[in-house]
């Protein structure tokens, strides 16, 4: 009889090793600490603009920045309640990935007709990112190195063996060392890795430059939309009046009641380990510097930094109905993540995880962004994103812009940015269906990959995933 349980548990190292590689560790988001920035003053008063952006993340600091560039004459005002590139933005794996969809399969399952258009369109939106850190010249660590990923269970081997860029055991360990690897796929364009923090902050001092007023410590409280004249944003410290407004608020309460049910928050749990030496990097290899994924339903991504430090991140996704920093301290998912490292890398038995943290995710129930246009086209939003923010956002920021401008583009006639996803039922039923889908696929990386009736349920309706 096959085994019933998956790698990361039959080559489980000692819980001594694993105490001792987290215990150094602090609850400390390393992107955050290591990203430069100026601060912004609160709002204070009344004022008026032509353009207001809701949201200091990557979503809406390229929407206030696009704007400003679109039209420089504008007035561009940016709220964020708490600084710039906090949440999601700043704590994020760094893969700046050329899917829109959440990958090809997630893609042409939704989207059939026109998914070759929307991979076209995110590989040119990568592109202009590329060339948009170039021009702009955005310090944030930009790297093209593409992502490999990884298959560490036998019947996920068969999962990569038609693709053009397949890679047997002995090739995919010339690129990465792990006695776990069977195969791979190497995606040499569709991805760049970034410091997600230093792009925030670095997109916010561009945009500051080019005339956007941006205010820190600015939380919105209110938005109304009269039948007809300008819409008033509400804060603590004053009230701004906008021809248009951008909601760029992603995992956080949206401010339109009608789209409260689109997004939950997801928690993906992060360790970062101490700079690698130069014998340690030698002996994983990494030449390539690409991102690294893995192929099970609960999956690990992972990367290095600048400074050769490894990130490690995923498997555990846990869902919580607000977002609560008490969340984000979890020692079973640090344990088991600090675990799983240590079973793909047994020669890195000695390195320590400097820092531990964790952020939410703004989930969808087609597990890719949403577009959305009201007020008589005077409010745009996008969220959703669903852990594939950090490039998809300038392409919902381009989205927001032409629908606030009344522009009829290829962007703007997409069904994906036309349609809605399905909400998500209220809490508890939404957390038992959440919890169950977890379990699930769980118990499919356990049997070989096979997806139970709940499953297959799921994706009958098209609410499945597997990535």
């Amino acid at each position: 009889m096959r085994s019933r349980s998956t790698v990361y548990e039959r080559l489980a190292p000692p819980a001594a090793v694993v105490d001792a590689a987290l215990a150094p560790s602090r609850h400390a988001v390393f992107w955050l600490e290591d990203a430069p920035g100026t601060s912004y003053p609160a709002l204070t008063g009344d004022g008026s603009a032509d353009l207001t952006v809701v949201g200091g993340g990557y979503c809406g600091l390229w929407t206030a920045l696009l704007a400003q560039r679109r039209n420089p004459g504008a007035r561009v005002v940016l709220l964020e309640a708490q600084s710039v590139g906090w949440a999601a933005s700043g704590r994020n794996g760094g893969f700046c990935e050329a899917s829109l969809t959440h990958g090809e399969d997630n893609g042409r399952c939704r989207w059939p007709a026109e998914y070759d258009v929307l991979d076209r369109l995110g590989r040119e939106n990568l592109d202009a990112f590329e060339a948009d850190v170039s021009s702009l010249g955005l310090d944030c660590q930009f790297e093209r190195t593409g992502a490999l990923s990884v298959a560490v269970e036998e019947h996920q081997v068969e999962w990569l063996r038609e693709s053009p860029d397949f890679l047997d055991a002995a090739a995919v360990r010339r690129e990465i060392d792990s006695p776990l690897f069977l195969a791979g796929e190497w995606d040499r364009e569709g991805c760049a890795l970034v410091h997600p923090a230093r792009l925030a902050r670095e997109l916010a001092r561009v945009a500051a430059g080019l005339g956007v007023e941006i205010h820190e410590r600015t939380t919105v409280t209110s938005l109304e939309t009269p039948a007809r004249g300008p819409v008033r944003v509400g804060t603590p410290g004053g009230t701004v009046t906008s021809e248009r407004v951008a909601l760029a608020t992603n995992v956080f309460p949206s401010l339109l009641r009608r789209t409260r049910l689109l997004t939950v928050p997801v928690y993906d749990y992060v360790l970062m380990t101490e700079p690698l030496t130069s014998a340690q990097l030698a002996s994983v290899g990494w030449a390539n510097r690409q991102g690294l994924g893995d192929l099970a339903n609960q999956f690990h991504y992972s990367r290095l930094t600048a400074d050769d430090r490894i990130l490690w991140g995923g498997y555990d996704a846990i869902h919580h109905r607000r977002v609560d920093g008490a969340h984000e301290e979890r020692p079973a998912t640090y344990r088991r993540l600090a675990s799983h490292f240590l079973t793909v890398f047994p020669q890195l038995e000695d390195v320590r995880f400097s820092h531990r943290w964790a952020g939410a995710i703004d989930t969808s129930t087609r597990f890719a962004a949403f577009h959305g246009l009201t007020a008589k086209g005077r409010v745009a939003y996008a969220a959703g994103f669903t852990g594939l923010g950090v490039g998809a956002t300038r392409f919902a920021a381009e989205v927001m812009l032409d629908r606030l401008s009344g522009l009829t583009t290829e962007r703007t006639s997409l069904e994906m940015v036309r349609r809605k996803p399905l909400p998500f039922p209220p809490s508890p039923v939404a957390d038992l269906g959440i919890e169950l889908t977890r379990r699930s696929l769980d118990r499919a990386d356990h049997r070989q990959g096979r997806r139970n009736l709940f499953l297959k349920t799921l994706d009958r309706a098209g609410l499945g995933f597997d990535s």
